[in-house]
């Protein structure tokens, strides 16, 4: 016979004193006479009743991942609605309807566009507008607003809101994703294509959600720091319940609920569809997001169901409805919303006797608005109280889970229907039953069937007046990004000396060069509180420590704990005013962070200089698709690639050892990408970069990033060569570092040109060809292959104009004797991007193929790129042009252990 006071499972709990055994066993004896005479349902209320009072008493009591398929906010709870709900509602008809009209007319040429996720969406945007997106015209036109990520697929009904609000016209409507000719409209959300209205791009699914959390904590960094108080900013996310599938949407929630970011709120459009079917056919995505988001730390707000279904929810005294509304999947539902009343009657009410009784108490009309139109997302009352609930809770971020359905006033013909995302039009029949449902005042002699007009009130009429009205309340037009030009000083020239005198006798990787330039500019009365070191975790392993004690890591809570390293003079130290971002091992996580500090020059109107450090191999190749986002985003700074090239990481193997990422950085316009040989170009070419991206001229300020891969070898570096054209050099991407000395006049001539750690090779190289073969070869730096390639294309666009203009890099090899070879510790392609532009005969050898564990000698003569080797193809090139002997080439093999 089972103890009628220890239950018969084992429990976490057993190890733990229980000072009342007999008090425990009389609760559990409790709760199964509940169960036996008032039903499960009737027990689970009793105990979720109990957990909700215990949490709002105080207690200690973990919370319910789960809730029922409800509201969070009951229709008795909801606050008073403060605006004019007629005329929000005609305002959001003329925004559904304009935005239809733009994708059905923009359909005739092909271009595409999207309707339904907008149409399911309308509301939880107007409601936004009309009484919670702030502006940026307040603070004498400096405030920073909120800053909202717009739901890329729903950027027809912006541009339709803008339409009515007049910052657009109908000319501008009519070039939607017509951009050629300077003056369209983008599809999505991009602001370097728009960049007085959009501030975020969002629409490659699963960046948005990441950003918006990095941005609020940017937010929150900046007030700490004493940079900018934005306290007043609230960070809003409009998401679709498909794209939380996208591994970045879910990958920083916990993050937001550590550091409690109660200035954020993500909005997800539940209409249960992604592109091209359910979300969760067989299961419930409300249900797990809210899952999710609990576990997560996140204030979860459910605004699922609209006022009808009160009077059926208050007949529910069994717990049969709730129980129903959580066990149909989700593809039952969109089933649901396209189905006659007799089929749910079937299907829904019948599957138990209880619901049967619900459903006889219901006629088949109230039937059909229960599960075809009454969604909580398509009630601004719903929507209002949820988003007070988010914007008023303190202590985590929000969540609102919103249902609606897609294609939402669309008709029959759009609406929960699987293909609804790739429809891009109306018939003429479907617009006049859209204009019957909206009651827009649009005659039938207007609505022609090849070309459905756009429709405007009137700039006076009284639905411009109340939005105008509305906007100028909340601060100004939304969305928009504003631009405050601030020009930076330049920082002294000290910093910048001290690399270029090279390094003595001292060994130092450019990887240190680096960090110790940014150090001393931190220290900068000027600039140096602007610049935002951020690392994925390993900033030891770059020798970024030094900055731990001075900088400090930012974190919201300070340090709360005694580091075990505090004796040691680089401690790990930690502050609410930190520096330093260490994010852990997120490479995406970092981004968003980068990305974040890279546009406060706009998002916020304080510029400030981030510098983002990693694994080479880690940067662009798993966040090549942020960096797209951030060169949209119009972002600054430095994104340095540490342990850069294919055999620079001793003994890390094949995933570790980077040798394409130039390839990548060179196929985003706005990077500009140096691969320095030296520490002194390291610093010519940051002092330039902060002038074109931060400059005391702020009308000449550049939208580009730079991108600088380093490498961690220690190596003597040089002083910088004296002359004039050596700056130049490094920054158009080519220089002569060291002339052949010494030479007979006949001897075979060569020109080796080399980037980052191989220019040490390359010089190896250079002195074995003069003392052991008679050869006279030219060493030159290449520190951005890329940069080279840009600017001689620009040459070829300029002659095709008429214009004479030779390619840098032809002028500079200019007479140059004898053959080139390029050498890296990249893929052949990336010198090889040069090659057409150079007249000499061309050569290249690079790191092709997978990386692989072993010393930085052993995996050097692999690939064939270390110094023997490049004597040899040094050699093999000469012979072919009949300066050397064939057999020399087979002699140096041979010698060198190539053969």
């Amino acid at each position: 016979m089972p103890d009628p006071v220890r239950p018969p499972y084992p429990s976490e709990l057993d190890q733990l004193p229980d000072r009342d055994p007999q008090e425990t066993g009389e609760w559990r004896e409790s709760l199964d006479a509940v169960a036996a005479h008032a039903g499960d349902e009737r027990a689970a209320y009793l105990v979720r009743r109990t957990v909700e009072h215990a949490q709002h008493s105080g207690l200690a009591v973990p919370a319910l991942l789960e809730t029922e398929y409800v509201n969070t906010i009951p229709t008795s709870a909801e606050p008073a609605f403060p605006g004019d709900e007629a005329m929000e509602s005609r305002i959001t008809a003329w925004n559904r309807w304009n935005a239809a009209a733009m994708v059905t007319r923009g359909s005739r040429q092909g271009l595409g566009g999207h309707i339904a996720t907008f149409a399911s969406a309308a509301w939880l945007y107007e409601t936004g507008f009309e009484h919670f997106f702030k502006g940026k015209e307040g603070d004498g036109g400096h405030s920073s607003g909120d800053q909202l990520y717009v739901q890329g697929h729903a950027s027809p009904g912006i541009y339709a809101r803008a339409f009515l609000d007049g910052r657009l016209t109908e000319a501008h409507l009519d070039r939607f994703r017509q951009e050629a000719g300077g003056d369209g409209l983008p599809s999505y959300p991009h602001p370097r294509r728009l960049p007085w209205l959009w501030e975020f791009p969002t629409v490659s699914m699963g960046l948005g959600p990441i950003s918006a959390i990095y941005q609020a904590r940017f937010n929150r960094y900046l007030t700490h720091r004493g940079i900018k108080d934005t306290s007043a900013s609230h960070v809003w996310a409009f998401l679709g319940d498909g794209e939380m599938d996208e591994p970045e949407s879910t990958a920083a929630l916990a993050l937001a609920g550590r550091e409690q970011l109660d200035n954020l709120t993500f909005v997800i459009n539940c209409n249960l569809q992604r592109l091209d079917g359910p979300v969760r056919a067989n299961f419930k995505i409300v249900q797990e997001l809210e899952t999710q988001f609990r576990a997560a730390g996140w204030n979860v707000v459910k605004s699922l169901w609209g006022s009808a279904w009160d009077e059926v929810f208050a007949l529910d005294t069994t717990g049969a409805l709730t129980r129903r509304l959580r066990e149909v999947p989700d593809a039952q539902f969109q089933t649901y919303a396209t189905r006659d009343a007799a089929y749910i009657r079937e299907h829904f009410f019948g599957a138990s006797p209880a619901l049967v009784e619900i459903g006889k108490l219901l006629t088949d009309d109230k039937i059909t608005e229960l599960f075809k139109t009454s969604r909580a997302g398509h009630e601004p009352r719903k929507v209002y109280a949820a988003y007070k609930a988010a914007v008023e809770h303190k202590g985590a971020p929000t969540v609102i889970l919103a249902q609606t359905v897609k294609g939402w006033t669309l008709g029959p013909g759009f609406e929960s229907r699987n293909a609804n995302h790739q429809m891009k039009k109306l018939t003429g029949k479907e617009f006049r039953a859209m204009r019957d449902l909206l009651e827009l005042p649009i005659p039938d002699s207007k609505l022609d069937d090849e070309l459905v007009p756009y429709v405007h009130p009137g700039p006076d009429s009284p639905e411009v007046r109340y939005l105008q009205e509305r906007r100028a309340e909340l601060g100004g037009p939304a969305p928009a990004r504003k631009v405050h030009p601030v020009g930076l000083p330049s920082p002294a020239d000290k910093p910048f000396d001290v690399l270029k005198k090279g390094s003595g006798s001292q060994e130092i990787a450019t990887t240190m060069a680096f960090v110790r330039l940014v150090k001393d500019l931190m220290r900068d009365k000027e600039t140096g509180r602007r610049w935002v070191p951020i690392v994925p975790d390993e900033a030891r392993t770059f020798g970024m420590e030094s900055l731990f004690p001075s900088a400090g890591i930012y974190s919201p809570l300070g340090q709360q704990y005694d580091p075990v390293d505090r004796d040691q003079l680089l401690y790990y130290k930690e502050a609410k005013d930190g520096q330093i971002l260490n994010e852990g091992i997120t490479e995406a996580g970092s981004l968003a962070d980068f990305t974040a500090a890279a546009t406060s020059y706009a998002t916020h109107g304080e510029p400030m200089i981030p510098f983002y450090i990693f694994y080479s191999m880690f940067g662009f190749q798993r966040t090549a698709d942020q960096f797209w986002a951030l060169a949209d985003q119009l972002g600054r700074g430095f994104v340095i690639g540490a342990t850069a090239g294919r055999t620079t990481m001793t003994g890390e193997g094949l995933q570790h050892a980077d040798g394409h990422s130039h390839l990548l950085a060179s196929t985003n316009p706005a990077v500009i990408s140096y691969d320095p040989a030296f520490a002194y170009e390291v610093g010519v070419i940051v002092k330039e970069g902060l002038r074109r991206m931060y400059g005391p001229d702020a009308a000449a300020q550049e939208n580009v990033f730079y991108y600088l891969t380093v490498y961690n070898e220690t190596k003597v570096q040089p002083p910088m060569p004296e002359g004039q054209g050596v700056e130049e050099g490094i920054l158009k991407g080519l220089y002569r570092f060291k002339e052949a000395e010494g030479a007979a006049q006949d001897a075979p001539r060569m020109q080796l040109l080399a980037s980052g750690t191989a220019i040490h090779w390359v010089l190896e190289a250079q002195r074995i060809l003069a003392e052991e073969w008679g050869v006279a070869a030219d060493v030159w730096s290449a520190p951005s292959w890329t940069e080279l390639r840009r600017e001689a294309m620009e040459c070829d666009a300029a002659a095709l104009r008429g214009e004479e203009r030779v390619p840098y890099v032809t002028r500079a090899l200019e007479g140059a004797p004898g053959p080139v070879l390029a050498v890296s510790d990249w893929m052949r392609a990336v010198p090889d991007q040069i090659s057409q532009w150079v007249e000499q005969d061309w050569a290249s050898l690079g790191t092709d193929g997978f990386g692989l564990s072993d010393t930085r000698e052993a995996a050097r003569r692999y690939f064939g790129v270390d110094a023997e080797s490049v004597v040899v193809a040094a050699l093999s090139r000469l012979a072919r042009r009949g300066e050397v002997k064939a057999e020399d080439v087979r002699r140096a093999a041979e010698k060198y252990g190539l053969a």
